[in-house]
């Protein structure tokens, strides 16, 4: 292997949609780095990560981790050869909705590592939507040439295994983050004074051209705020443009919030676990981006999804919940029913959905189990 003489050092490269300033991508990446490090403690081996970024300087110093260039052919060639095997992923790194480049880079990166003789892994994948069956052959290539292959959700397997990979090959875990912890000595929120409005946060981010989504999000809210005086928090999760979708709800909702009630924009910087302190101190959530409703679910604040992927959906289920609509229809005062009950009785809530959350808290640390794992048996022939 290469990398260094010492069998207990493994330097692992990651690949995934990182330096971005997507606040949810960057609570994967640190999810990973925290289940590799506390894995690697508990097996007696220390990890060296070296992440492909878009910008490595950023990265590196945020992380304190080796970082190259992701769009730079000789940082990339150089990572992997210095590397003992390469994770791919988490997120939805395998679709081809956003773009159609997205599937033959980050399958192209797992080829050339693979290409070198260095296994590769798969962390938590959410797979599809796939339109262009031109794709399959490759992701099946792929896939089949790795070691391991997980995936955060049973419908992810089954398009795989559609695909050609065998099934018995892919392990369903849940999204990395769901094990992410509050930053270290953080202080859980104080109980809310008598009086003091429940904070309601809000993640919305820009969907229809028409703006269609955003008018029914803020009708949504507006009627949640005549019902009771809340306090809404926009969380913007990918900046600048979750910031600058807030500030025209915000703008929105201008003059039509009820008596009591108030808007305000969080700037939680660019610390993913800086974000899920913020999430953890809100009442409720009212989430449309896929991370902001695992940080709700992460730290038991109940939550309302708005559904603009099948990915939405497909955690909600696995947590016994529906979206409350989706960026076709939002009925405004279904939402204020639902969001009143969630605030009248969030103990009833954590009760139900309390012993799903956990098992996925418990479930997330398993493909760094298993990486690890591999990695010795591959240091030891």
């Amino acid at each position: 292997m290469a990398g260094t003489n010492d069998s207990q050092i493994f330097r692992i490269a990651i690949s995934g949609y990182y330096g971005f300033r997507n606040s949810g991508d960057e609570a994967v990446l640190r999810s990973i780095l925290l289940a590799l490090k506390e894995e690697g403690d508990k097996q007696g081996v220390t990890v060296q990560p070296i992440v492909l970024s878009a910008d490595p300087a950023w990265t590196a110093a945020l992380y304190g981790v080796e970082s190259f260039h992701r769009m730079k052919p000789g940082e990339v060639l150089r990572a992997l050869r210095s590397c003992d095997g390469l994770i791919s992923g988490g997120g939805s790194l395998l679709q081809d909705v956003t773009s159609g480049k997205t599937i033959p880079y980050y399958i192209g990166i797992m080829k050339l590592a693979q290409w070198l003789g260095k296994p590769t892994f798969a962390y938590a994948q959410g797979i599809g939507p796939i339109n262009r069956r031109s794709m399959d052959s490759m992701i099946r290539s792929a896939m089949r040439r790795s070691k391991y292959v997980s995936v955060r959700d049973a419908e992810s397997a089954a398009l795989l295994g559609r695909i050609g990979m065998p099934l018995d090959r892919i392990d369903v875990v849940p999204d990395p983050v769901m094990g992410l912890p509050l930053p270290e000595g953080s202080r859980a929120a104080e109980p809310r004074a008598d009086g003091t409005p429940p904070v309601i946060g809000v993640s919305l981010r820009r969907w229809r051209e028409d703006g269609a989504d955003m008018a029914r999000a803020a009708e949504a809210l507006a009627a949640l705020s005549k019902r009771r005086p809340v306090r809404l928090r926009f969380l913007p999760f990918h900046t600048p443009s979750d910031r600058v979708t807030s500030e025209e709800v915000m703008e929105r909702l201008s003059g039509r919030l009820g008596e009591g009630s108030s808007a305000e924009l969080a700037s939680p910087g660019d610390d993913p676990q800086a974000m899920l302190l913020e999430v953890s101190r809100c009442d409720a959530l009212f989430g449309m981006r896929l991370h902001a409703l695992i940080y709700a679910a992460n730290q038991q604040v109940p939550m309302l999804g708005l559904s603009y992927d099948p990915k939405i959906d497909q955690f909600m289920n696995r947590l016994e919940l529906r979206p409350i609509g989706t960026t076709e229809s939002l009925d405004a005062e279904a939402f204020a029913d639902a969001a009143c009950a969630l605030l009248d009785a969030p103990e009833e809530w954590r009760i139900k959905h309390g012993p799903a959350i956990e098992t996925l808290k418990q479930q997330a640390k398993n493909p760094a189990q298993q990486i690890l794992q591999i990695l010795r048996q591959y240091r030891s022939r």
